[in-house]
């Protein structure tokens, strides 16, 4: 099984979130899925392949794939690579 990378830290990097609090928030509030299942803990694994769902604080929903797991917070292009966001994919 491919190594996995805590929730919050790759909600972070990917900079899905502005802080790494902000992310450890959304964990503990249970405003997270992974894969359908519901997540309260921001150590919780996140391996490429997972859907990751959320709810921002202004009531924005994403659903986010996990293509890659980043090695750092680097610039949005390099952010943008580590998911895929399937609610603006066109429909088939």
């Amino acid at each position: 099984m491919a190594e996995g990378m805590r929730l919050d830290k790759f909600l972070w990097f990917a900079r899905l979130t502005r802080t790494r609090n902000w992310a450890q928030d959304l964990a503990e509030g249970g405003h997270l899925r992974i894969d359908g299942r519901r997540i309260e803990k921001a150590a919780a694994p996140v391996r490429p392949g997972n859907i990751v769902a959320f709810v921002t604080h202004d009531h924005r929903v994403h659903v986010i794939r996990v293509e890659s797991l980043p090695t750092r917070r680097g610039p949005p292009a390099e952010a943008q690579r580590c998911y895929t966001d399937l609610k603006n994919e066109p429909e088939e």
